[in-house]
């Protein structure tokens, strides 16, 4: 049985439909259509959506059931005997559906008329379980419907928090900017951080090969009460844009990484200078070799400049000093001079002053005198 090739929708993905109460393949012909085509059925809130495959996210063909009319039972014959068909009416015209067998006919029909009617039909061959499960979903429909009665919410502005808090892997691009900046710098990351293309959140987008490239984008939406949270199937909530490139690194176990475009920097410092005779401005390159260093001055005249390391060591007496005489030459030594002889009787008078009057000199006194003695005594066997 040949099948049309469906078009791709331009709307939302499955992870942004209405809550599904029912999902499983069914066989749909229109009116203008000449064969039954095989499509996976989910019922999302108060229409039906067919998909090619339950893998798919992307839906082929929607039926709005807010204009329906009535539903019956189809007794052709299919060429599986199991089969069981059923017929839609509607105010845009009538299509037929297939189930797998006449149970799974019944309990679509029951979802469609509770769905439709905000009521569990009584009229079906159904079971208590399958009751209980249609009365849950009358009343989910009841408040979804109610919550989409009321006036929307005025959109705010996208708010990116302060430098420190914005992942490095943030780039301002487009979706398709995005692409191609994955595209060409394979070796830089494969997770991009964006704008969103409302102007009301951010987007993360991945690359990944797999017989080529292969892009994923998804919606990273800013909470009321603070935080951010990643709008896929099962919301992940995440307090920081770092949380958010974080949580899809662990779920991906390293799989992903952020994308860091490192610029190349200058390896020559560059200026602008203009010409004095035409004043023409040109690009000028700096030269790379080091800078010449000042000249040192000489010290000024009158003043010696004595080395730090010199003038750190002790100095020696003329005894200690190196001898810088020829080999062969005797090496004299310098006697010292005597004293005076009216120092000589200072020392002598205040020795005697001290006996005199019974004191006793400072141990520091005493061993000055005592030391200069010896200096007198020592002197006076020189001269002799």
């Amino acid at each position: 049985m040949a099948a049309t090739t469906p078009t791709k929708r331009a709307g939302r993905p499955r992870s942004q439909l209405p809550s599904c109460y029912h999902e499983g393949y069914l066989e749909k012909r229109a009116t203008k259509e000449k064969v039954f085509r095989r499509l996976w059925t989910s019922m999302c809130g108060n229409a039906l959506f067919f998909f090619n495959s339950h893998k798919d996210n992307d839906y082929v063909e929607k039926l709005d059931l807010g204009g329906f009319l009535s539903m019956a039972d189809d007794g052709s014959r299919d060429r599986n005997l199991e089969a069981a068909r059923f017929s839609l009416r509607l105010k845009d015209g009538e299509v037929k559906l297939t189930a797998p067998n006449l149970e799974s006919r019944e309990l679509w029909k029951g979802f469609i008329y509770a769905v439709v009617e905000l009521s569990v039909p009584t009229s079906l061959n159904l079971l208590p379980g399958q009751l209980h499960l249609l009365g849950e979903v009358v009343e989910k429909e009841r408040r979804r419907r109610k919550a989409a009665s009321l006036p929307a919410a005025p959109t705010t502005p996208l708010y990116l928090p302060l430098l420190g808090e914005i992942p490095a892997c943030f780039q301002p691009v487009s979706r398709r900017e995005a692409e191609v900046l994955l595209e060409r710098h394979p070796d830089c990351g494969n997770l991009l951080l964006r704008p969103g293309r409302d102007g009301t959140s951010l987007a993360v987008t991945t690359r990944q090969d797999l017989n080529g490239s292969v892009f994923r984008h998804y919606r990273v939406s800013q909470r009321e009460e603070g935080g951010y949270v990643i709008d896929v199937e099962n919301p992940i909530p995440c307090d920081t844009l770092h949380d958010v490139i974080n949580c899809l690194l662990e779920k991906t176990s390293g799989t992903l990484q952020p994308f860091l475009l490192e610029e190349p920097y200058e390896e020559n410092i560059a200026f602008v200078k203009s010409n004095d005779e035409n004043g023409e401005r040109s690009l000028q390159w700096a030269p790379s070799s080091p800078l010449p260093r000042a000249p040192v001055l000489p010290p000024k005249p009158g003043r010696q400049s004595q080395s730090p390391i010199r003038s750190s060591l002790p100095r020696r007496t003329a005894s200690e000093r190196p001898y810088c005489g020829s080999p062969g030459a005797e090496r004299r030594t310098f006697k010292p001079l005597p004293m005076p002889p009216e120092a000589e009787l200072q020392s002598e008078l205040l020795s005697d002053r001290l006996k005199r009057l019974n004191v006793t000199a400072p141990p520091l006194a005493q061993t000055l005198s005592e030391e200069l003695k010896l200096k007198l005594e020592q002197r006076r066997a020189n001269m002799e």
